[in-house]
């Protein structure tokens, strides 16, 4: 059996990236059956609770407000209608929902207390909850943390070094912040993150670094291939080649061999071999669903043709750890702080940002 370690090098996650390819499948798929299931793949919704107008800058994303992107902002949803949601995904064979909403930030208040019980109602479910809200403090991942949430995702991107090149408005260490208060509670830690936003091999191994060194691991990593989306800063960046998508899959997979490596953005550009050869590399979670928050995916009667041509299951929910219990808000002894945490604004700028911010609808 494989041991996790936890002080890889970017020189050493280099040299397995560049491996030839036959050589890195084997390690990687090999590897993959000492910690899982070969045939059983995490399937997921992922539900865009509150899209558009974020005050964020970051270069790929079509949510940013000060880009002048097609996409129909909304408030945030009910609850009701998020449990039809669920339920929906539940009945086309997904075990886990996840919300996201385009804040900077979570803020204490009818909101968030509004999140709250959308958590409570799909734990309710029998269904994992994961969020993606942003910056979190530690009282609100406790508040979370009882509401009943399984995971929360706060991705990390790529490099430090690059990250100065994608987003000007949040400092990396804020989103390891982040990481670690999540981590004070017994929800999953879910991050990731983008290749194919102009970075080096060197800035892949860099994220991946950084991922691998946190202790525990994240239980989820997703890895997406940027989705170029008009009118933002990275419209013009060529898509990643299946070949790119698989090494990094097989990568992520020898440095963090329990983690749940998920094949995220970018699906409609692959083919099913393409996915196919992300499986065996060992990829064991996908979005399922017409879009991921803004951008298209495949549609989930698609992938479960996909999983039958390919002898794949669906997993259940809780499979890796136990469903948490959902606590009552009139229980709960985590009460809103209106806290206001001075999360950092690294105020240097990015040119193609600034331009892109500039151009006209």
């Amino acid at each position: 059996m494989s041991i996790t370690k936890h002080n890889w090098t970017k020189e050493e996650i280099i040299a397995l990236y560049n491996k030839p390819m036959m050589d890195l499948l084997y390690e990687a798929a090999s590897i993959h059956r000492e910690h899982h299931d070969p045939n059983v793949v995490q399937v997921s919704t992922l539900l865009s609770i509150k899209t558009g107008g974020c005050p964020e800058d970051c270069g790929y994303c079509p949510q940013a407000a000060r880009y002048h992107t097609a996409i129909e902002g909304n408030d945030l949803m009910s609850v009701s209608q998020v449990k039809a949601q669920a339920l929906r995904a539940k009945s086309s064979g997904s075990s886990r929902v996840c919300m996201g909403a385009a804040w900077r930030n979570v803020k204490d208040g009818p909101e968030f207390d509004q999140v709250l019980e959308m958590v409570r109602t799909i734990n309710k479910l029998d269904m994992e909850v994961c969020c993606t809200l942003g910056m979190i403090t530690e009282n609100q991942a406790h508040r979370l943390a009882e509401a009943g949430l399984y995971a929360y995702n706060h991705n990390l991107d790529t490099s430090e070094e690059y990250y100065k090149e994608v987003i000007s408005t949040r400092g990396f260490e804020d989103r390891l912040q982040t990481i670690a208060n999540v981590r004070k509670t017994n929800v999953t830690v879910c991050s990731g993150g983008i290749i194919g936003m102009g970075e080096s091999i060197e800035d892949r191994a860099g994220m991946l670094v950084a991922l691998s060194t946190l202790n525990p691991q994240p239980e989820s990593v997703p890895i997406n291939a940027l989705v170029a989306v008009e009118g933002t800063p990275m419209e013009e960046e060529k898509p990643v080649e299946i070949w790119e998508m698989i090494r990094m899959v097989a990568t992520t997979r020898i440095i963090m061999p329990e983690t749940q490596v998920r094949l995220s953005a970018g699906r409609m550009n692959m083919s099913r071999e393409g996915q196919a050869m992300c499986f065996f590399a060992g990829a064991n979670s996908i979005f399922a669903g017409d879009k991921l928050l803004t951008t298209p995916n495949p549609d989930v009667n698609e992938d479960m043709k996909m999983f039958e041509m390919l002898g794949l299951n669906p997993q259940k929910p809780f499979t890796k750890v136990s469903q948490p219990q959902t606590v009552e808000a009139e229980n709960s002894q985590f009460a809103p702080l209106g806290e206001k945490p001075k999360w950092s604004r690294p105020g240097h700028t990015i040119e193609k940002n600034i331009e892109a911010s500039a151009k006209e609808k």
